[in-house]
């Protein structure tokens, strides 16, 4: 019985330290806007397909000179989609929606992807809560109840989303509102090491 405490004593102080490198391992990216610069931790722990998608689309350069496109103070920020000249661009196939494998939460500062009223047809629109935004969470599946995937939250710049926020915003080209007066720029989006 000793020898088999100590046996799962060792397994244990042998595996603990791996969990906590395994943490610290998360990919991490740097989203550099006209308004400054964002860090995003992703949870490609928990939302493996989702955080491969984007980054996927973080590797080819696509947001890079995209602007977000819909801004609402104190509610979201959303990007991912257009151009300065609201032009779209093709994507790659949606994403399945992974809301409801770990049941991250839609709270301040976390992103998540943007999709239809199809729960997965998520491809390159993303969203920054500014607000925590239950309603945007999982709760069922059904259309309604299937909520937004949440793949990481920032660890830098949270000020800078919440002057993105503050923009003034109006209709332009297509979109009927929300759309700021003043673009803001997603200059790039790069992988930190």
């Amino acid at each position: 019985m000793i020898g088999l405490r100590r046996t799962v004593l060792f397994l244990f102080l042998l595996v603990q330290p791996m969990v906590f490198v395994f943490a610290d391992e998360l990919p991490k990216v740097r989203m550099t806007t006209s308004l400054g610069v964002i860090d995003i931790e992703l949870f490609s722990d928990k939302t493996p397909r989702t955080v491969k998608n984007f980054l996927n689309y973080v590797n080819k350069q696509y947001y890079d000179g995209l602007i977000f496109h819909r801004v609402i103070d104190g509610w979201i920020i959303q990007g991912g989609g257009y151009d300065p000249d609201l032009n779209y661009f093709a994507t790659d196939p949606p994403v399945r929606n992974e809301a409801s494998k770990h049941k991250l939460k839609n709270l301040r500062g976390t992103i998540a992807m943007a999709r239809t009223w199809d729960p997965n047809s998520a491809d390159s629109q993303f969203f920054i809560n500014l607000s925590d935004n239950p309603s945007f969470d999982f709760k069922d599946r059904t259309l309604k109840g299937y909520g937004y995937c949440v793949f990481g939250k920032i660890i830098y710049g949270m000020d800078v989303a919440d002057a993105i926020g503050k923009v003034k915003t109006s209709a332009k080209g297509h979109l009927e509102k929300d759309v700021p007066f003043r673009t803001v720029l997603i200059e790039k989006i790069e992988v930190l090491d």
